[in-house]
């Protein structure tokens, strides 16, 4: 499966879907927090098809991160931030602060993500 699990990963880094719309540093945390998790859930893996739906699941997450970030860090939007999180059922608390700084935002989710992964 090891060949799989390459083409999967080097699908990610290509994927620019994930990043659209955000900066180069929010981008690449984002990326790299993706990539990670897929190296371990293609471990995981029982099969070539499961680890293939379990990464494309993991981009579909971190395509939703990215959006809620872009809007959330633009004051107008945080109405359909909100509303976007709530549709993606995110557990993560919403920012507190009136003003945070994307790449602080990207941090504080992906954090939160990896410590609270999988309950």
């Amino acid at each position: 499966m090891t060949g799989a699990k390459d083409s999967l990963i080097r699908g990610i880094a290509r994927n620019d879907a994930l990043t659209r719309g955000l900066g180069d540093i929010e981008a690449r945390m984002l990326v790299d927090w993706v990539v990670d998790w897929a190296e371990l859930l293609t471990e995981a893996a029982r099969s070539e098809q499961d680890a293939e739906t379990l990464v494309n699941r993991l981009c579909r997450r971190g395509r939703a991160i990215g959006r809620f970030v872009q809007l959330w860090c633009d004051p107008k939007e945080r109405a359909a931030a909100t509303q976007l999180a709530a549709a993606e059922r995110f557990s993560w608390p919403l920012p507190t602060k009136k003003r945070i700084d994307p790449p602080d935002l990207m941090e504080h989710i992906l954090n939160w993500e990896s410590q609270h992964r999988g309950e």
